[in-house]
């Protein structure tokens, strides 16, 4: 979900030393234009942010590092899953997702009430979608130092 701090995530890895890469940007996702009504939880109507399957699976087979860590959350996602170790979600609070998405800087998506709006209704629905098919599951109210350290801690 947007504001569950994904993004902060990654940074903090990577200031650490750890190969790690946010899929929520142009090099490893894409626009896709969707014709039909059966993706209900596309971004913009018609139109959705997914992950460049051929990108991303080229990522995954590189092995180059001790242990590559990836963030994002997409429609296509789940067809990765094969290839990972561990599938983490990263849950927060309703009231901490709203006031991250309101004072984040690094990215405009969250700004406009119909999109914390669409994220408020995408916790409820996909997000226990997404509970059942992961590995792990971090609360993200908890400060970052914590929340790294969970993560590595799944590296022992």
């Amino acid at each position: 979900m947007s504001g569950t701090g994904k993004s902060t995530l990654i940074v903090e890895l990577a200031a650490r030393g750890c190969k790690a890469v946010d899929l929520d940007s142009d090099e490893w996702s894409e626009w896709v234009d969707f014709e039909d009504d059966a993706h209900q939880s596309t971004v913009e109507p018609g139109r959705d942010w997914v992950w460049r399957e051929d990108r991303v699976g080229e990522l995954l087979s590189c092995e180059d590092a001790e242990a590559l860590f990836v963030s994002g959350c997409a429609v296509n996602q789940v067809r990765f899953y094969p290839l990972f170790d561990h599938v983490v979600l990263l849950s927060a609070s309703p009231a901490i997702l709203v006031e991250r998405l309101k004072s984040r800087t690094g990215n405009s998506y969250g700004k406009h009430p119909g999109e914390i709006a669409r994220v408020l209704k995408l916790k409820q629905t996909i997000e226990p979608l997404l509970r059942d098919s992961c590995d792990f599951e971090i609360d993200t109210n908890a400060p970052i130092d914590k929340v790294v350290a969970a993560v590595l801690g799944l590296l022992r």
